[in-house]
C-alpha cells in the first residue's frame, strides 16, 4: 500500500529523470479530492488526449476538462514536444471504473508481459492510479514523436522509480477498462514490450536510461525529432547513415545513432 507523492516530490521526480516540467497554475491545489479518495497509489496509466488542437489547448482542456467530465483530466500531460505540463494533483477524471483482476496484478507486480482481460468496470482508478494524458487524435495516423514517447517513458520511469515499484506497475487506460484503445498507435501495440523499455530506464541512474544502438524509424518520424530525442544531432545521424536526403525516411527503416 504506497501513500501518493507529494506533490514537490512528484515534480522533483519528473525533473530528476530529466523531464521539461511545466506546472500550470495553481496545478497542487487542483484535483477531484472531494469526490472521493486519492490513494493509496499502485501504479501509472497512460492515455492519449484524442485531440487535435494544439499544445496549449489541448493542456487547458485537461486542465479544464468538459461538463459532462470535470478536471482535471490527468495529473501530467505530455505533448509532442516532450514537455510534461503538470495540470492537476490528486484525484482526477483519468481512469474511470476498471477491472479488479488488473489491480489485483498491478499491486502484485504479477502478470508478466500482459496483464489479465479488462472485462470489468468495477473499480476506481482514479483513486489509485497517476495518470498521463498523451497529446495525440488516437487514430492511428498521428505520429508519436520520438522525443514524445521517451518522454513518456521517463515520467512512468519516475513515478516507479519514486516509488520503488517496477515496470509492471504501468499500464495502459486499454489494458484497464473494456472499450478503450489507448494508447494507440504502432510504438503501443505490444505494451508488454514497452514497459521493457521502461524497465531498463529504471536499471540506469535518473534522468540516464539505455543507450541505444539503433533506431526504428515509425510513423510520422522526422531525423530531427529522432536526433532530439537521443541527443545528437541531424548531420551525425545523416552522416552514420549515409542519408542523401535527411528529409527521407522509410517506416521500418533502421538508422544506427551510434
Amino acid at each position: 500500500m504506497a501513500r501518493p507523492l507529494s506533490f514537490a516530490r512528484f515534480v522533483q521526480a519528473l525533473r530528476a529523470e530529466g523531464l521539461t516540467v511545466r506546472i500550470v497554475g495553481d496545478a497542487e491545489h487542483h484535483n477531484r479530492n472531494h469526490k472521493g479518495p486519492w490513494g493509496p497509489v499502485h501504479g501509472v496509466m497512460i492515455h492519449h488526449t484524442v485531440t487535435s488542437a494544439g499544445r496549449d489547448d489541448t493542456v487547458g482542456i485537461c486542465r479544464r476538462g468538459y461538463a459532462s467530465l470535470p478536471g482535471p483530466l490527468c495529473h501530467g500531460v505530455i505533448t509532442k514536444d516532450g514537455t510534461v505540463h503538470v495540470v492537476g494533483y490528486g484525484r482526477t477524471n483519468h481512469a474511470g471504473g476498471g477491472d479488479d483482476d488488473v489491480l489485483r496484478a498491478v499491486i502484485a507486480e504479477s502478470y508478466g508481459a500482459r496483464p489479465p482481460a479488462d472485462n470489468e468496470s468495477s473499480t476506481d482508478g482514479n483513486r489509485h492510479f497517476y495518470g498521463f494524458e498523451c497529446e495525440n487524435r488516437g487514430d492511428g495516423a498521428d505520429p508519436w514523436p520520438a522525443v514524445q514517447v521517451e518522454a513518456m517513458e521517463r515520467a512512468a520511469a519516475a513515478v516507479c522509480r519514486a516509488h520503488g515499484w517496477s515496470a509492471r506497475s504501468v499500464i495502459g487506460h486499454k489494458e484497464w477498462q473494456p472499450g478503450k484503445i489507448d494508447p494507440h498507435g504502432p510504438a503501443f501495440a505490444d505494451m508488454g514490450e514497452w514497459r521493457e523499455s521502461i524497465a531498463d530506464r529504471l536499471k540506469a541512474k535518473p534522468g540516464g536510461g539505455p543507450a541505444p544502438s539503433s533506431y526504428t524509424v515509425r510513423k510520422g518520424d522526422t531525423l530531427s525529432g529522432i536526433a532530439k530525442a537521443h541527443k545528437t544531432t541531424v548531420t551525425k545521424l545523416a552522416k552514420l547513415n549515409r542519408l542523401t536526403d535527411p528529409d527521407r525516411l522509410a517506416v521500418g527503416q533502421k538508422l544506427k545513432l551510434k
